[in-house]
């Protein structure tokens, strides 16, 4: 008997835009912070910075997921007007094209033409079906702007406030340290959480992610460094 499986379900966009704001937020603000350090700039002007850089990322981050989920909802949504209007007025067109799909498909032409027409004796189903084989879209699932816009700007705030935490508690070279460990601590978790939805290896993807946001901190940092220098 083989194993009961299940798909999580990321058509709305919410799942994959809070994976991806966690991580982007706690990417550009550790650069940041570590940045506005290395540059020797005042324990307020980090903070400032970091908060700056949360506000700004979380807004910014849901406003792109919004527009884009937008656009890409409003895309399907016209195609598939497209599709109903040439149902409803070349429905036998329709039917010959529904046909020649399931032909190509490797299905016999006589199943072939059954099926066509069982598939448009329902309005409902007919459109359904051209969108799944023609469009490669589903329906009931033409995305969720404010799900994705919200898990972004949440998300994004989440990872950005992570390296933050030191600097509202301490100053520094410990306040530095602190968002360095927390930074690693974070992308480490990150990328074990994102090999929760891709199946990859956790420690492969936690490696990943963690060696993405030192290359990140470690430029941002010496360029600081170089500049507060001079």
């Amino acid at each position: 008997m083989a194993a009961d499986h299940h798909h999580r379900d990321l058509q709305g966009g919410g799942a994959r835009a809070a994976v991806f704001g966690v991580s982007d937020g706690l990417v550009s603000n550790v650069a940041l912070i570590l940045g506005m350090a290395g540059a020797h700039a005042s324990e307020g002007s980090v903070r400032i910075a970091g908060i700056a850089g949360l506000i700004a990322g979380s807004f910014s981050m849901a406003a792109g997921e919004y527009i884009s989920m937008r656009a890409q909802s409003e895309l399907m949504l016209r195609e598939l007007d497209v599709e109903r209007q040439a149902i409803r007025h070349d429905p036998e067109d329709e039917r010959r094209e529904l046909a020649a799909i399931y032909e190509s498909r490797g299905i016999d032409a006589a199943m072939a033409d059954e099926l066509s027409v069982r598939m448009m004796s329902n309005p409902e189903l007919a459109l359904e079906t051209h969108a799944r084989e023609e469009l490669g879209i589903d329906p009931a699932h033409t995305g969720n702007p404010l799900q994705a816009a919200a898990s972004s700007f949440v998300s994004f705030a989440l990872g950005a406030f992570i390296p933050l935490i030191p600097w509202l508690i301490t100053s520094g070279t410990t306040a530095t340290l602190g968002s360095v460990v927390l930074g690693a601590v974070g992308a480490f978790s990150v990328g074990a959480a994102l090999a929760h939805f891709t199946g990859r290896s956790w420690l492969w993807s936690a490696g990943r992610q963690l060696l993405i946001s030192a290359v990140a901190a470690g430029v941002t940092y010496s360029v600081g460094h170089l500049i507060g220098t001079g």
